[in-house]
């Protein structure tokens, strides 16, 4: 494993966007974070379920005749099935909602992408939370530890299956260090009764940064080529149907890049 492992992936609209492997000792850290807050939600639980057990035990034996053994034997089976959903669904609704991080990646500053480079969906996020007590869990977690050691791209297995990587998470760069015409923060505003700037994914804005940064090294012809198709699929994702005359595909991305900056301020 290196120190510091960064590996490249080209977009679909042939722009290539550079990312960095969280690496073992921050999905540990993050990992740390989860799991405390998640012992947090169990106690709560067990707490719970504890002070209800008698009443819920009463119930099952006297109004519905049923054995004890029987129902401590049901009662068990409930409660592990519980136990089970608020395991698998805190890193399932977590990394479905906030775009591949939980509490603890948040905290880390790393997050989870697929393999070609875009945020993770439901399917993802569930195949992972799935196989996380064969990589996390003591003796067993020998397997995911020394699958993120000994791989390339640092995967445990519930990466290799769900498709995933964990990589640390980008921080957007001063607009100052690129060339933006100060017209664009004007289109920002313009566009603000139609445009749902918050619908920008991390990974839209990686693609309109990237292609901002080496837009100066394509030809005239890619250059047009590059940002109509870019700018097409970022109308597309915030919901802008018309754009003011006369604003070019170049302006409504330099546009777009101030947006998603002045949101994740």
């Amino acid at each position: 494993m290196h120190t510091l492992n960064r590996f490249t992936l080209k977009t679909p609209e042939s722009v290539e966007l550079e990312f960095t492997l969280a690496g073992i000792g921050n999905r540990a850290l993050a990992l740390c974070i989860d799991y405390l807050l998640w012992m947090s939600i169990m106690t709560g639980f067990i707490l719970l379920w504890t002070f209800l057990l008698e009443t819920v035990q009463m119930i099952i034996v006297n109004d519905l005749n049923a054995d004890a053994d029987t129902a401590i034997m049901w009662l068990g089976a409930i409660a592990l099935l519980i136990f089970f959903g608020i395991y698998v669904g805190y890193f399932v609704v977590f990394e479905t909602l906030w775009q591949g991080q939980t509490p603890g990646k948040r905290i880390a500053k790393i997050r989870v992408i697929r393999d070609d480079g875009r945020p993770i969906g439901l399917v993802q996020a569930t195949l992972r939370a799935l196989l996380r007590p064969i990589d996390d869990f003591p003796f067993l977690g020998l397997v995911g530890g020394l699958l993120i050691f000994l791989t390339p791209r640092e995967k445990r297995l519930g990466d290799f299956i769900a498709g995933t990587l964990v990589v640390v998470q980008e921080q957007p760069i001063s607009s100052a260090a690129l060339s933006l015409a100060p017209e664009s923060s004007h289109l920002v505003t313009g566009l603000s009764d139609q445009a749902e700037w918050s619908q920008l994914m991390p990974d839209d804005f990686a693609v309109v940064r990237e292609y901002l940064q080496r837009r100066h090294e394509l030809s005239p012809k890619a250059k047009e080529e590059v940002s109509l198709n870019l700018a097409r699929q970022v109308r597309s994702r915030v919901g802008v149907k018309t754009l003011p005359k006369g604003t070019t595909p170049n302006r409504f991305l330099e546009a777009a890049y101030l947006a998603y900056q002045e949101k994740n301020r």
